[in-house]
C-alpha cells in the first residue's frame, strides 16, 4: 500500500473518531437537558397541583406564628379569624402558599422556586431579567415553557406560565385578568454541574491512537503483500527471473530514456540450442530444470543494477542493457554464452556440442530505433547466429555487416 493510501486511511479514521466524539457529546448534552427538563417540569407540576388544591378550597386557614404572618397583599374581609379560644388564624391563598413553599425550599434544598409576574401584587414577586424575558415570550409568542443553562452560575433555569382560571379571579380580576390569560409564571432553578467530557475525550483519543497504530501496522503488512503480489506478477514462475510482461514495460521505459538522452541501449536475445531435442531426450522435468539453471547463470552474469534478464518465452531469454554500447553488449553476451557452456549440462541430442549451449543476437540503438525495430534486429542477429552454426554471438550493427563470435569468426 502506498504511503498516500495509509495517510488517507488515517485521516478518514480520525474524521470518524472526531465525528463520533462530537456525536456522543451532543447525545450527552441532549440527555442531560432532557433530564433537567423532566425534573423541572415535575417540580412545576407539583407546585401547580398544590395550588389547585388550595384554590379549590378557597384558601386554607393556618395559625399565625412567628414564621407565618397575615398576607398584607390579600385584601379580603375574611382574611383573619379570631377563634373563641384565642387562636388567631389567617388565610393562605395559592400565591401566598407558593411564596411560603419557595422560602421553605430555599432553606434546605438546592431547588429554587419563584412565583412571578410582569404585574405583581407583591413586590417580592417581581420578575428577574430572564424571568421577564420568559413571561414576555409567553404572552407575545404563545410559548408554553422556557429553559436555559447559565454557564456562569452553572444553573439550569426553567419557567412555565400560570393560566388564569375562575378561581383566580377573586384576587386578580381587579388587575384586569380574564379566564385563559397568562397572569404570571413559576420559575424553577437548580444547580447542574457541567458535563465531565474528559473520560469521553480520553477514550476517543485512545481509540484514535489504537486505530492509527492498527492502520499503520495493517498498512505495512498490506504494503508487503502488495509488493509480493507485484513482484510475483513480474516474475516468471519457472525460472524466477523477470517475465515477458515486465520486460516489455522495462524496455519501453529504457527506450524513452535512451531517446531522450541519446544514450545507447542494447538488447540480447538468447535461445537454447536444440532444446526440443533436449526435452524429447531427457523429458520435460529435466528441461524445466535446465531452464532454471540457465536463468540462474543469466542472473549471476547480468549484475549491474540497471540491467535486466528475463524469460522471453519457451526456451528464449532476453537481456536489456541500458547505457551499453554494441561492443559492451557483445562482450557480455559472449560471457553469458561461455558461462552457460561451462555448466556442462549434458545434451546428447545437440548437433553443435555434447552440452547445452546458447545462441545470442545483439542489437543496439541510440534512440533512433523503436522497441519493435530493436527487437527485430536482435532477432535477425539471433537467426544469423543459428544459421552460422549456433553457440555463438552475432551483433547487428546499423549500416554494417553482422559481427559474430564464439572464439572464431564464422564463414559468411
Amino acid at each position: 500500500m502506498k504511503l498516500q493510501y495509509i495517510v488517507v486511511s488515517a485521516c478518514f479514521w480520525l474524521v470518524l473518531v472526531v465525528a463520533s466524539a462530537f456525536w456522543n457529546i451532543n447525545q450527552m448534552q441532549t440527555a442531560q437537558q432532557e433530564t433537567n427538563l423532566k425534573v423541572a417540569r415535575s417540580f412545576f407540576e407539583l407546585i401547580v397541583t398544590v395550588r389547585k388544591w388550595n384554590a379549590q378550597l378557597g384558601g386554607v386557614y393556618a395559625p399565625v406564628s412567628a414564621t407565618l404572618q397575615p398576607n398584607p397583599y390579600l385584601t379580603i374581609s375574611d382574611r383573619d379569624l379570631h377563634l373563641p379560644d384565642g387562636l388567631f388564624l389567617t388565610k393562605v391563598n395559592p400565591a401566598f402558599m407558593t411564596r411560603l413553599i419557595a422560602d421553605l425550599a430555599q432553606q434546605g434544598n438546592e431547588v429554587r422556586f419563584h412565583i412571578t409576574s410582569l404585574k405583581p401584587i407583591n413586590p417580592g414577586n417581581a420578575a428577574e431579567a430572564w424571568e421577564a424575558q420568559a413571561l414576555t415570550a409567553f404572552e407575545t409568542q404563545a410559548q408554553r415553557e422556557y429553559f436555559d443553562w447559565d454557564g456562569q452560575t452553572q444553573t439550569f433555569k426553567y419557567m412555565a406560565p400560570l393560566i388564569t382560571d375562575a378561581s383566580c379571579l377573586k384576587c386578580h380580576e381587579s388587575q384586569g385578568y380574564k379566564v385563559g390569560d397568562i397572569r404570571g409564571g413559576i420559575s424553577v432553578s437548580r444547580p447542574v454541574a457541567p458535563l465531565n467530557l474528559w473520560p469521553l475525550m480520553l477514550s476517543h483519543a485512545v481509540i484514535a491512537l489504537v486505530g492509527l497504530v492498527g492502520i499503520r501496522a495493517f498498512g505495512r503488512q498490506l504494503a508487503r503483500a502488495f509488493a509480493d503480489l507485484e513482484r510475483q506478477s513480474q516474475i516468471d514462475s519457472l525460472t524466477q527471473i523477470h517475465n515477458r510482461g515486465y520486460f516489455d514495460i522495462y524496455l519501453h521505459r529504457e527506450f524513452l530514456r535512451s531517446r531522450r538522452q541519446h544514450s545507447p541501449l542494447s538488447v540480447i536475445l538468447c535461445d537454447v540450442d536444440y532444446f526440443k531435442s533436449y526435452n524429447d531426450l531427457y523429458g520435460h522435468q529435466a528441461g524445466d530444470s535446465c531452464l532454471r539453471q540457465l536463468a540462474a547463470v543469466l542472473k549471476e552474469t547480468v549484475k549491474r543494477p540497471g540491467d535486466l534478464a528475463a524469460r522471453y518465452g519457451g526456451e528464449e531469454f532476453v537481456i536489456v542493457l541500458p547505457d551499453t554500447t554494441a561492443g559492451g553488449a557483445h562482450a557480455l553476451a559472449d560471457l553469458v554464452r561461455a558461462n552457460v557452456e561451462a555448466l556442462r549440462i549434458n545434451h546428447k541430442g545437440s548437433q553443435v556440442s555434447d552440452h547445452v549451449t546458447l545462441s545470442l543476437g545483439v542489437a543496439t540503438t541510440h534512440g533512433e530505433l523503436k522497441e519493435v525495430a530493436l527487437l527485430e534486429q536482435a532477432d535477425q542477429a539471433l537467426y544469423q547466429a543459428k544459421q552460422a552454426g549456433r553457440n555463438m554471438v552475432v551483433t547487428a550493427v546499423s549500416a554494417a555487416p553482422l559481427v559474430a563470435t564464439n572464439g572464431h569468426v564464422p564463414d559468411a
